[in-house]
């Protein structure tokens, strides 16, 4: 029989992205942080994020300016308390990062002192200004890096890597009095055993849940793993109907999840279809600069009516040293499949890449139960409204980890450590004999998902949609229940969850508006509000 292990520290926070390395940072300083990552460190989401990270630099930009832009791609449903609140600490997040040593681009042709250059400002669909700070093509990279050095290196921040978090441990849950979260259940995927982690607070950090659909720019660990523990836990969810379908990415049988950032188009490449015509400007006048959501359903439209596979992302009629400076990582993947960025058209098709609804919480990511936080894209904060504007999503993770992290500050002394807690009970479970079920339901729940769930929805494809996620709960509830926990089986427990949540707020909203368009409601209604799910 295996020793039971428990962990115990001032926070918990699961995930290992932009928001969770942020907070952990900042909590650090003052207290001990255990950091949960469900893979290797750096294996999510920011890492993978090529754009950039949206914040007013420029004199000529205002912070009026990006609220603007970020209203306008949310389609009327923006919280604009929180808009404004996330532009106006954009700056100091991004001047926090380059203190911790991230390595954005500068202007090359500045003469003068190199040290003391401006940054070179790009910009993407839906900004009116150039406003993205970025290093090179692999904004994501560079943070992720250089904030995982840090946290590693770090005294007081004790990592955890392939540790799946299974479910989180309340008050409620053990029968105490109050509602307060005391930690959580947790899966060493190498030891292959359940330990307990006892915290005073808790963070989510789990990112999107894009894994639920056949066809993601997503790692795989994007599996909405925190949004469906929340929603165990009693905490209300909004706004799930709103899944921002990345418009490019690249089509090719042997590329995996590989995204072509929007900064491309900010550049100046044009979408064209087989015959090497634009399409774009017969949808938006803005043309390939578009919101998200507009192109992606220009593409998908042109897609079905064409009978094609893919459209052409096409950046060849810019000079070759442009592309291959401000495009190396992309220029570089692609000649790994025989593309060319310079001379070639580049095969492309729509994915699921970001969620915009989630958890919901307050200004300091602070959700319905005591002591739990939710920040970066496993959050809905009221940012993004029914789009995300281009981004935004880096920058939402940094300017509420610190808020998030300045709430808890506040509150450390005043919190108890949870006592005893019981451990996790498999005394009743069994080693799985058929995997094959698991393997089954996960491609049947991505498949029905992408399939009546995607970019174009209807209220029939919905209750189909439904009445197959119902079915496929019980079955792998009944197997949950059996059997001992494996990645998985963790992962379809979760995504078949959140696949509900999505499906149920897609139903609700009688209106097609941002990134939710039902060809039964095709108009908009006049006083949109968002859609909140509460737990029974």
């Amino acid at each position: 029989m295996k020793q039971v292990v428990e962990h115990q520290s001032d926070v918990l926070v699961i995930g290992s992205g932009a928001a969770g390395l942020t907070l952990a940072l900042y909590l650090a300083e003052k207290s001990q942080v255990i950091l949960l990552s469900k893979g290797p460190l750096s294996e999510g989401s920011t890492y993978y994020a090529q754009g950039g990270i949206a914040s007013v630099f420029d004199e000529d930009d205002t912070i009026e300016s990006h609220v603007a832009d970020t209203l306008v791609a949310g389609a009327g449903l923006c919280d604009e308390s929180v808009v404004t609140f996330t532009a106006k600490n954009a700056k100091s997040s991004m001047e926090w990062l380059i203190e911790c040593g991230v390595a954005f681009d500068k202007e090359e042709n500045f003469k003068g002192d190199a040290s003391k250059a401006p940054y070179h400002l790009t910009r993407e669909g839906g900004h009116s200004h150039r406003r993205i700070l970025h290093a090179a093509d692999a904004t994501g990279k560079e943070v992720q890096m250089t904030l995982q050095e840090r946290a590693k290196a770090h005294p007081n921040i004790r990592v955890l890597e392939r540790y799946n978090a299974i479910d989180l441990i309340t008050s409620r849950k053990l029968n105490l009095s109050g509602n307060r979260v005391l930690g959580a259940y947790v899966w060493n995927r190498d030891d292959e055993h359940v330990e307990t982690v006892k915290a005073r607070f808790v963070a989510l950090a789990t990112g999107g849940c894009s894994k639920v659909y056949q066809y993601t720019s997503n790692p795989d660990i994007a599996s909405g793993d925190g949004i469906a523990m929340a929603w165990r836990s009693g905490c209300r969810i909004a706004n799930m109907e709103f899944n921002q379908f990345h418009p490019t990415c690249l089509y090719h049988a042997d590329a995996r999840n590989f995204l072509l950032t929007e900064a491309l188009r900010g550049e100046g490449a044009f979408l064209r279809r087989a015959d090497g015509s634009r399409f774009m400007p017969d949808f938006d006048e803005r043309a390939e600069l578009a919101p998200r959501d507009i192109v992606a359903r220009a593409i998908d439209y042109e897609m079905k009516r064409l009978g094609a596979d893919c459209v052409y992302l096409d950046i060849s009629h810019k000079p070759a040293d442009f592309v291959i400076k401000h495009f190396p990582t992309i220029h570089k993947r692609c000649l790994e499949f025989g593309i060319d960025i310079t001379t070639d058209p580049i095969p492309v098709v729509p994915a699921a890449h970001y969620t915009c609804g989630g958890v919901m919480t307050d200004l300091h990511g602070q959700t319905d139960l005591n002591g739990l936080y939710a920040i970066g894209e496993v959050a809905y904060t009221g940012l993004h409204g029914a789009n995300r504007l281009a981004s935004n999503s880096l920058l939402e993770c940094l300017v509420f980890a610190r808020a998030a992290g300045e709430d808890i500050e506040s509150q450390l002394h005043k919190i108890p450590m949870p006592g005893k807690i019981p451990a996790w009970d498999e005394s009743q479970v069994s080693n799985s004999d058929e995997e094959v079920v698991i393997a089954h339901n996960w491609h049947e729940l991505r498949l029905f998902m992408w399939d009546y769930v995607g970019i174009v929805r209807s209220d029939k494809r919905l209750e189909r949609a439904l009445r197959r996620c119902i079915m496929l709960q019980q079955e792998i509830q009944e197997y949950y229940s059996n059997f001992r926990v494996s990645n998985n089986l963790l992962e379809l427990r979760n995504l078949v969850q959140v696949a509900e949540l999505i499906i149920r707020c897609a139903m609700e909203r009688k209106e097609s508006r941002g990134l939710h368009y039902n060809i039964d409601y095709p108009k908009q209604l006049p006083n949109p509000l968002p859609t909140i799910l509460q737990p029974d």
